[in-house]
């Protein structure tokens, strides 16, 4: 199994949302604090970068061959020309000011489920929530009360939903049992407790096994649980804070990283790979990441 190497020439301040393209065999991800949403050829090792009017929290790849973004005042299509053309899909009423969305997912039904936060941490303020956009526009929050939303991801027999907070005072992942045709979560149940473990849990993926892995924000690795919420293995990463993970590659061997530059150096880590996007060969696969399709039908 190889070691994470740096993938990205860029150094992301906020660096989040991986998503992999089968059909252009490229990687997109987002530096939510710097505005931009980035791509890498896989054949070419080429990168382009876009910057947004707004910090982008979260995005997902569509079957209009567009990006979906989810931002701070809402969720937008966006055509990355030379200047991206932003197409308002569902503006959001957040419940109080200082917010953004955060950490997002489509299920196998082609919604994009998506959690919102107060974006000053230090208040450990609980006005999240999770919300699902589709053809009817984006929903009344689904589950409230949330600080910081993140790792969100589904079963492979997308039956079973994973959610998690990575807010110091919670830094625990869910389940919940989901009804893809109804769009309906029910049945949560507190899964793993990440505080006696490294790292703060964030963004996440599902390997083809059905194992889930988290990035260990703060404690530089990625854990890797099994469907019953063991934990089979920690992989190191170089830099302290790895922020989300998905696989992807040609085969879907590979396994991407994002990460977050933190306010000081930390101890132990190389400094100037801080930002950056690595990849790692786990030694397994992992699933191709379903496309948003349920366009709302007022701008279709």
């Amino acid at each position: 199994m190889a070691a994470a190497t740096v993938l990205s020439t860029s150094r992301d301040r906020v660096g989040e949302s991986p998503v992999w393209s089968v059909a252009e065999q490229a990687l997109y991800w987002v530096d939510i604090e710097g505005r931009s949403i980035r791509r890498l050829d896989w054949a070419s090792q080429t990168q382009q970068s876009w910057t947004l009017p707004e910090r982008v929290g979260c995005i997902a790849l569509s079957t209009r061959n567009t990006v979906i973004a989810a931002m701070e005042s809402g969720i937008f299509e966006v055509a990355l020309a030379q200047t991206p053309v932003l197409n308002l899909l569902a503006s959001v009423q957040h419940a109080t000011s200082n917010m953004r969305f955060n950490d997002g997912r489509c299920d196998a039904s082609g919604r994009l489920w998506v959690g919102s936060m107060q974006m000053d941490m230090s208040l450990a303020a609980t006005d999240g929530a999770l919300y699902c956009l589709d053809e009817n526009g984006l929903s009344a929050p689904k589950l409230p009360g949330l600080i910081t939303p993140n790792g969100s991801a589904f079963s492979p027999d997308g039956r079973r939903m994973y959610l998690s907070d990575s807010h110091p005072s919670r830094q625990t992942i869910w389940t919940f049992d989901f009804d893809v045709a109804s769009a309906t979560l029910s049945n949560q149940q507190p899964w793993v407790d990440m505080k006696p473990l490294p790292g703060r849990p964030d963004g996440a993926a599902v390997d083809a096994d059905g194992c889930y892995w988290i990035c260990g924000n703060d404690a530089g690795v990625v854990h890797r649980f099994s469907p019953a919420g063991v934990l089979l293995r920690s992989l190191a990463v170089p830099v302290s804070k790895p922020a989300m993970c998905a696989f992807g590659g040609p085969q879907l061997e590979h396994l991407f990283v994002t990460s977050i530059i933190p306010g000081k150096p930390a101890d132990g880590f190389d400094a100037s790979l801080d930002g950056a996007v690595f990849v790692l060969q786990p030694g397994v696969r992992g699933l191709a990441e379903p496309l948003f399709s349920r366009f709302p039908l007022s701008v279709q």
